[in-house]
């Protein structure tokens, strides 16, 4: 059984409709254990835990949300060398085009150092079907992916 955690962070309700998508996404695989959690509630542990990483966040003033940055910061020190190569990949709902907030976390992820395995996901502005489509197919393309060994 493969473990694979979200953390996400919603204020408006877009990043959590992201999620739910991703969620859905995951639970096509059946031998995936999934633990979804908000950023203020993720830690070390939890970090540890997992055998791949999805991160959801929205774009607040061009960057990562507070939430998602706190998240990172609580985990960084403790993390490094215990999660070197962790699967990652996340999503954004974005008001502005999303590129500060994946620029942050792809810096972000160099020091940990975590393994990109999809390009980003960005809603921008309304949710679309689209855009739930992108996560739906994201969140099982992670599973499957750790399922099968490919990550």
């Amino acid at each position: 059984m493969k473990r694979l955690l979200i953390v996400h962070h919603t204020q408006s309700g877009n990043t959590g409709r992201l999620t739910a998508a991703v969620e859905a996404g995951v639970a096509q695989e059946s031998d995936v254990e999934l633990r979804s959690l908000r950023a203020p509630d993720a830690g070390l542990d939890d970090l540890l835990w997992c055998n791949g990483l999805l991160l959801g966040t929205p774009e607040n003033f061009g960057a990562l949300s507070g939430m998602m940055k706190d998240f990172l910061d609580r985990t960084y020190d403790d993390a490094r060398g215990k999660v070197d190569s962790l699967p990652y990949a996340m999503y954004v709902s974005a008001g502005n085009d999303g590129t500060g907030a994946v620029r942050q976390l792809e810096r972000i992820a160099l020091g940990y150092p975590w393994k990109k395995i999809a390009e980003p996901v960005i809603a921008r502005d309304a949710i679309t079907q689209a855009d739930l489509d992108a996560c739906h197919e994201l969140g099982h393309a992670m599973a499957a992916g750790l399922v099968y060994g490919i990550f």
